[in-house]
């Protein structure tokens, strides 16, 4: 089996503007894995501070997790279809992005990432973070950032 090839998505059509960009460089003859992270909300906000209560009831944590959960295969399955990669394998990590991606590309060994960058100017980014900015820093492969 040759090594994986990951696309990493949001859901956004940025993202896969940036993806297809990605593709058009490296071609369609490899092995590819789709990838996205759930926005989940903080299990701390189910324990409170000590001073207050929770922020959230075990019922309203389930739902944004189920809502996550659905809002990620709807990202996966229109970059699935806009990428024309029917057969490409799947994953929806949750954490940190940035982090996730990374671990997963060390799991499945692989060749590289493709990830797309918004282009925030410098004060964004140092405040914001970035995405991008981590995989390429940390990632145990070749790292491809793109632009839409």
């Amino acid at each position: 089996m040759t090594s994986p090839i990951l696309l990493c998505t949001d859901g956004s059509d940025q993202a896969l503007k940036a993806l297809t960009a990605g593709l058009d460089l490296l071609g369609r003859d490899r092995t590819f894995v789709l990838v996205t992270a759930m926005d989940t909300p903080d299990e701390g906000s189910l324990v409170g501070s000590g001073h207050a209560g929770p922020e959230l009831t075990p019922e309203e944590y389930d739902k944004r997790v189920a809502r996550a959960g659905n809002t990620s295969k709807s990202a996966i399955e229109e970059a699935r279809r806009g990428l024309e990669l029917s057969d490409a394998e799947v994953h929806i990590l949750r954490g940190d992005p940035g982090a996730a991606i990374c671990q997963l590309a060390t799991e499945l060994s692989a060749s590289a990432i493709v990830v797309g960058s918004r282009g925030r100017g410098g004060l964004k980014r140092a405040l914001l973070g970035s995405v991008s900015d981590h995989v390429a820093r940390n990632a145990p492969c070749s790292v491809i950032v793109t632009r839409s």
